[in-house]
């Protein structure tokens, strides 16, 4: 089976993004498995901490999951034009470490849900030198960024537009034929 760790930036409850890849988990072959992990309990990078108590579980847990993955798939938000924080100090901490290892040559492809009009086009491509410096393989056949996310989803943030389920599910499958 391929699997894949999916993962959010988002830590709101009906996040959009963490909606987006519930919806990108339901339109995988049966072959093939979005695994969701969660940043949610991943505390802010502190090389003190790091240097009396190791890696926290929660970072390990993501570790684990990274290196039984076959790719990895980033939903990102876009904060103020950029990547958010708490995504980026969880990917910090999963490169401390043996975690550093487990990214090079890793496939990667990033999409993200916005309810601006512009998607998360500048996120993205803010994720790209760091892909780069951790020496992923980043895909970048397609491309998804999805904007005006508002009427797109349900209270709870679940995917209800039929028309951005089949944008994702073709991305999702492109991401898939090239692991």
């Amino acid at each position: 089976m391929t699997t894949i760790l999916g993962l959010s930036g988002s830590l709101r409850r009906a996040s959009f993004n963490a909606g987006l890849l519930r919806a990108a988990s339901e339109c995988v072959p049966d072959s093939v498995e979005i695994q969701i992990g969660s940043i949610r309990d991943v505390p802010l990078y502190d090389a003190d901490m790091e240097g009396e108590s190791g890696l926290p579980a929660a970072v390990q847990t993501l570790q684990e999951q990274l290196a039984a993955a076959d790719g990895l798939l980033l939903v990102t938000p876009e904060y103020n034009n950029g990547i958010p924080g708490v995504f980026k100090n969880a990917i910090d901490w999963m490169s401390r470490g043996p975690g550093l290892e487990l990214f090079v040559g890793k496939p990667v492809a990033v999409i993200g849900v916005s309810p601006g009009g512009f998607g998360t086009i500048l996120a993205q491509n803010h994720w790209m030198p760091v892909l780069r410096t951790l020496r992923m393989r980043p895909w970048v056949e397609g491309r998804l960024m999805v904007s005006r996310a508002t009427p797109l989803f349900d209270g709870d943030g679940n995917l209800t537009d039929a028309k951005t389920r089949e944008q994702l599910a073709a991305f999702v499958a492109g991401f898939i034929g090239a692991l």
